[in-house]
């Protein structure tokens, strides 16, 4: 399997020049290319906007293609076929996940990227060279696991390098702890897992105000003005802040519940219907359930676990993990809730969370106890 490794760098002034060009000439064939295929009857293929390309870089107007590595322009090209498949894909409905629109055009304030293929860049001695950018000498975290296929330079909107190699590894295989585990994902909480443990989130509100307030600010300020930039400097540089602290924690959970079980249960959370509840909205939305399922779901496979996810439907806050009694919907203030069938005082995420793992497992409950005889108890305990 494949995995990707990145590493954070700092070019010296020639590099950064270099590498502005790069980035521009990256910018402008996919431009390019994306103006063609719009008004082109028939899509044309890669091999068909690659020949535009050599075209181009003899025109005067284009003449400056050349002064960089052929490769990134080409693999911009490979990456727009691929964006273009993707969307038909999606749209005839032969492509898994959410629906994927049709390719941008790639802006100058946005994050930039250039990819380098084998044969443009090497790895020797702790240094990478990438063709017509020189020598680099990345701060090395950890050690490649394999010789790189691919290494892709980026710079984010807060004028930050890295290099991301894409390498191959091997799944490993290491001895569980546990047999199982079940996960309720929250917002204060970030985790509560069936097993009793509890993950809370990290405080994103103070940066989330700094925020607030820099994009009132960039909103009265004029177009293109050296305020203006500045002002998105700054407000990308908290993103980054905001979006690293989230990223570590994430990772950390994620491989710790992940070394230590072999069966992980998620729930399939319907994250953009509950972004329409304009109170909880941006809190969601600083949370990264995605992220963290993906990562659970890819560490799953590099060691070998067992990755399932339920049905967003099941009613796993609805019903008592102890006896199987169902109570209905309660509101989010209720935090625990007193099962009168057994007389067990459940808490609301903790309940929920060993119902995700027992419907994981393939316990289900029996649905045809709900009724309008149902009687329920609710606990004081509010957020």
């Amino acid at each position: 399997m494949k995995a990707r490794y990145q590493y954070r760098f700092y070019p010296t002034d020639q590099q950064r020049q270099s590498l502005r060009s790069l980035f521009g000439c990256v910018r402008v064939v996919w431009n390019d290319a994306l103006t063609f295929c719009k008004q082109s009857e028939k899509l044309p293929g890669y091999n068909k906007l690659s020949a535009m390309l050599t075209i181009a870089k003899k025109a005067d107007d284009r003449r400056w293609l050349a002064d960089v590595s052929s490769v990134p322009l080409q693999q911009s090209l490979r990456h727009l076929d691929v964006a273009y498949k993707n969307f038909f894909n999606s749209r005839n409905g032969n492509r898994i996940g959410g629906k994927v629109g049709t390719p941008k055009f790639k802006k100058k304030t946005n994050s930039q990227s250039a990819e380098f293929t084998k044969a443009a860049f090497s790895v020797k001695s702790g240094k990478v060279y990438l063709a017509k950018i020189g020598t680099i000498k990345p701060i090395w975290s950890r050690e490649l696991p394999s010789e790189p296929s691919s290494v892709t330079v980026i710079k984010d909107c807060a004028n930050r390098y890295f290099l991301s190699f894409v390498v191959e590894v091997q799944p490993s295989q290491i001895d569980a702890k546990h047999i199982n585990i079940g996960i309720d994902l929250g917002i204060k909480t970030f985790a509560v897992m069936s097993n009793g443990g509890k993950a809370e989130s990290p405080n994103y509100s103070k940066h989330d105000r700094k925020i607030r307030k820099l994009q009132r600010q960039l909103a009265r300020q004029q177009k293109d003005s050296k305020r203006r930039n500045g002002t998105r400097l700054r407000i990308a540089k908290l993103q980054n802040q905001i979006s690293d602290t989230r990223k570590d924690f994430l990772h950390k959970l994620s491989t710790k519940i992940v070394n230590d079980n072999q069966v992980i249960v998620l729930e399939n959370l319907n994250v953009s219907g509950m972004m329409k509840n304009r109170r909880l909205s941006r809190v969601i939305s600083l949370q990264g359930w995605r992220e963290f399922r993906n990562f659970c779901e890819a560490k799953s496979e590099k060691l070998n676990r067992d990755f399932r996810v339920i049905d967003r439907w099941q009613p796993t806050s609805q019903i008592c993990s102890c006896c199987g009694f169902r109570w209905g919907k309660i509101d989010l203030c209720v935090r625990s809730i007193l099962c009168l069938s057994c007389g067990t005082e459940q808490d609301r995420d903790e309940n929920a969370s060993k119902n995700i793992e027992m419907v994981g497992m393939g316990h289900r409950h029996d649905l045809k106890r709900a009724g309008s005889d149902c009687k329920t108890a609710t606990g004081s305990k509010l957020l």
